[in-house]
């Protein structure tokens, strides 16, 4: 009887962290606010804004940074909070489009593998589109990473860019304790996140045109991610 209750508690948990995961993804807590949607904008404002003040031999190479058409942010994923049978995350994205960085539009990723890589409690996940296809796909509103285009863990310090691997459509990182390393997502599912949109813009958009650029900025944690992506591409252009 009691591993029966043992595995009741278990799966509420569970579906308490799915629970939770979707009202941020549709930008709304408790009582009804927008407060999640601004926390998920400043984590991924956070997790951009560290990758230009991490060490450089634990860094993302200046090359993948400059050479980004466009970027994803999954902040904070924690272990354990997933939907039962499959794992599941909110994340933001961002495209260059008419010569600047597009409003930020939220998406969810299913079937993401936790790995030895990865390891830790909680993690940020971010993903740097590089090539046209990649960000075609992703603009349609779906995209799985490694089957519609190539993917390749991302590579990490100074003379890492060198490295075959980089030349992939997507470059997959994570970031936990201070450090990047690549992380393998393949097989992972980014979908538009068509009700956290209407939540975020007041109205209904396609994933497309906010990616294109044709969308107003819904707020000004959105647009702090957006320049903090902006500072990130120029500093490594600096360098």
């Amino acid at each position: 009887m009691r591993w029966k209750m043992t595995i009741g508690m278990g799966l509420a948990c569970l579906a308490a962290c799915a629970w939770a995961q979707t009202n941020s993804a549709s930008g709304t807590d408790q009582n009804g606010s927008s407060s999640a949607a601004t926390s998920e904008l400043q984590q991924a404002t956070e997790v951009i804004e560290h990758m230009t003040t991490t060490a450089p031999d634990k860094a993302i190479p200046q090359q993948v940074l400059a050479g980004a058409k466009c970027v994803a942010v999954i902040p904070k994923l924690v272990k354990g909070a997933f939907v039962v049978g499959g794992e599941h995350g909110t994340g933001v994205a961002t495209c260059r489009a008419n010569g600047s960085w597009s409003p930020p539009a939220p998406f969810s990723v299913s079937g993401i593998s936790w790995g030895p890589k990865i390891g830790g409690k909680s993690t940020d996940l971010v993903m740097f589109i590089m090539n046209e296809q990649g960000m075609n796909d992703l603009m349609a509103g779906h995209i799985k990473v490694g089957a519609d285009v190539s993917a390749a863990v991302g590579p990490v310090g100074r003379e890492a860019a060198a490295s075959a691997g980089w030349k992939a459509g997507i470059l997959t990182y994570s970031s936990s304790k201070g450090a990047f390393v690549g992380a393998s997502l393949n097989g992972a599912e980014l979908h538009a996140d068509n009700h956290a949109i209407e939540s975020w813009y007041g109205k209904k958009l396609a994933f497309k045109d906010i990616l294109e650029g044709n969308a107003q900025m819904p707020n000004e944690q959105a647009r702090a991610f957006v320049n903090a992506v902006q500072n990130a591409k120029e500093t490594a252009q600096a360098r």
